[in-house]
C-alpha cells in the first residue's frame, strides 16, 4: 500500500489487489456532527442532491454514466462524514474517480431536481420511523448525546428537510468540501507505483484553480491531535408505548473515542467477544441459541471524534423482555468481576483476527475503512500494527474495559414496547 498528502492538502492511499474489479472512494470529512448553523439533516441531503446534477451532467447522464460500464455508484452519510464510491472494472478505475471529483466539487443543486430529492428523502425519513429496530438506536443515541451535534439523526426531521434550500446546500459544499477534509482511496488491480502518479495527477486537475476556504479552525485533520473528554449526560431508562408485536431494546453508554489507544482496541476485541457477528458470542450463543428468547441481539461500539458509544440491541417477545434484561446484566457482572483465562483470550483474539483478514479481503469494505482511518489519524495501520496491539491485550485489560463500559450505574436503557 501506498499513502500520502498531495500538494493541495488531500489525503490519499493505493493499494493492489490482483482483480479485475476496481474500488474507488472519495471520503469528506462532514456529517451530522458539523451541521451547526444549517438545517439538521443538511449533510444527508448534500449526499443525495449531489447526484442531482454538475455543470457538465444532468441527473439522468450521472445515473447512467456507470451502470453502462457495468460498474456501480453510491454515497452515505455518518454522523461525521460523507462517502461518495464506485466500483468498476480495472480498465474504469479513472473515468469513476474523476465522476466522485465532479460530484464533490462541480454539483450545481438545481431547484427542480432538488424538491424531487426532498420529497425522496422525505419517504426516507417515514420509511425509517416504521423500523422500530433502527429508530430505537437513532432516539437512543438522541438521548446519550443530548445537548452535543452528535444528537441529531442523520436524515435529520421532516421539519428540518423542508426548510433546507439550495442556497444552503451550496454554502455547506463550500464550507466543507476542502482538500484538508477529503482522502481519496483506490484497491485496484494495477502497479501501486503508477496508482500513486495517476491519483496525484486527477487530485490536481481536479483542484486546478480552485482555492481554498477552509480555516484552520474548522479543520477536521486538527481532531487527530485532541482527545475529548466527554462529559455525558444524566442515566436514562425510558420505555415507550409503541404498540409493535416485537419488544425492542438498547442498553448502553459511553465508550472509547477514536483518539483514545490502546483503549478503542481493547473495547472493540470486548465487544466482539459480547455481542459480535459470530454465533459464539457471548449474547447470542446464551439468548439465542440457548433460550431462543430473541429474534437477533448484538452489541456495536460506533467510534467518534469526540467520544464513543457501546450499545447491546436486542429485540423479543414481550414476555421475554424481563429475562433478557436479567440475563444480559448477568453477563455483564460476570465480565466485570472475573477476567477470562489466558486460553479463552488467545482463542477470541484468534477469531478477531480471522474476522479482520477475511474482511479485508472485501475490496469495497477495504477501500472504505482506508478513507475512514486517512480522515481520522491520517495514516492507516497495517495488519501487523494491528495484531501488535491485539497481542498485548489480555485478561485484566478486558475485565477492566467491562467495568469501564458496562457499569451499572452508568448504564441507560431504552425500550420500545
Amino acid at each position: 500500500m501506498r499513502s500520502g498528502q498531495s500538494p493541495c492538502g488531500l489525503k490519499y492511499a493505493v493499494r493492489h489487489s490482483g482483480k479485475a474489479v476496481a474500488y474507488c472512494a472519495l471520503s469528506i470529512g462532514c456529517g451530522t456532527a458539523q451541521e451547526a448553523g444549517f438545517p439538521s439533516g443538511i449533510a444527508h441531503f448534500v449526499e443525495h442532491t449531489l447526484f442531482r446534477g454538475t455543470r457538465r451532467k444532468k441527473a439522468s447522464a450521472i445515473n447512467s454514466y456507470l451502470d453502462r460500464l457495468g460498474g456501480e455508484l453510491n454515497a452515505y452519510t455518518t454522523k461525521e462524514e460523507i462517502v461518495l464510491h464506485a466500483t468498476v472494472l480495472k480498465e474504469d478505475l479513472w473515468k469513476a474517480v474523476r465522476l466522485l471529483f465532479e460530484l464533490a466539487l462541480e454539483s450545481t443543486f438545481p431547484d427542480n431536481e432538488i424538491e424531487t430529492e426532498r420529497g425522496v428523502v422525505l419517504d426516507e425519513i417515514i420509511s425509517y420511523k416504521d423500523n422500530p429496530a433502527e429508530d430505537i438506536y437513532d432516539r437512543f443515541e438522541g438521548l446519550l448525546f443530548q445537548g452535543h451535534p452528535l444528537e441529531h439523526p442523520i436524515l435529520g426531521t421532516a421539519a428540518s428537510v423542508k426548510k433546507i434550500s439550495a442556497k444552503q446546500l451550496r454554502e455547506f459544499v463550500q464550507t466543507f468540501f476542502t482538500p484538508e477534509r477529503m482522502a481519496l482511496t483506490i484497491v485496484a488491480g494495477e502497479d501501486e507505483g503508477k496508482l500513486e502518479k495517476q491519483v496525484l495527477k486527477c487530485i490536481e486537475k481536479a483542484f486546478e484553480g480552485k482555492g481554498n476556504t477552509l480555516s484552520s479552525a474548522n479543520n477536521y485533520a486538527d481532531a487527530t491531535e485532541r482527545v475529548f473528554p466527554f462529559p455525558g449526560t444524566d442515566v436514562f431508562h425510558q420505555v415507550i408505548d409503541k404498540r409493535n408485536h416485537e419488544v425492542n431494546a438498547v442498553v448502553g453508554g459511553y465508550a472509547p473515542s477514536l483518539y483514545q489507544m490502546p483503549e478503542r482496541m481493547v473495547a472493540a476485541m470486548l465487544v466482539n467477544i459480547l455481542g459480535g457477528p459470530a454465533s459464539n458470542s457471548l449474547l447470542n450463543s446464551e439468548l439465542r441459541e440457548k433460550k431462543g428468547w430473541v429474534y437477533g441481539i448484538e452489541c456495536s461500539y460506533t467510534q467518534y471524534a469526540d467520544t464513543g458509544i457501546v450499545a447491546i440491541s436486542f429485540g423479543c417477545d414481550r414476555p421475554n423482555l424481563e429475562a433478557c434484561m436479567a440475563t444480559i446484566q448477568k453477563i455483564l457482572a460476570r465480565l466485570r468481576e472475573t477476567a477470562m483465562s489466558e486460553a479463552k483470550v488467545k482463542s477470541y483474539r484468534k477469531q478477531l483476527m480471522g474476522q479482520l483478514a477475511i474482511s479485508s479481503e472485501a475490496g469495497e469494505a477495504q477501500c472504505l475503512s482506508m478513507g475512514k482511518s486517512l480522515l481520522a489519524w491520517g495514516n492507516i495501520m497495517s495488519q501487523e500494527e494491528i495484531r501488535a496491539c491485539l497481542e498485548n491485550i489480555g485478561p485484566e485489560d478486558l475485565r477492566n474495559m467491562a467495568c469501564r463500559l458496562f457499569d451499572p450505574e452508568k448504564l441507560s436503557s431504552l425500550v420500545y414496547l
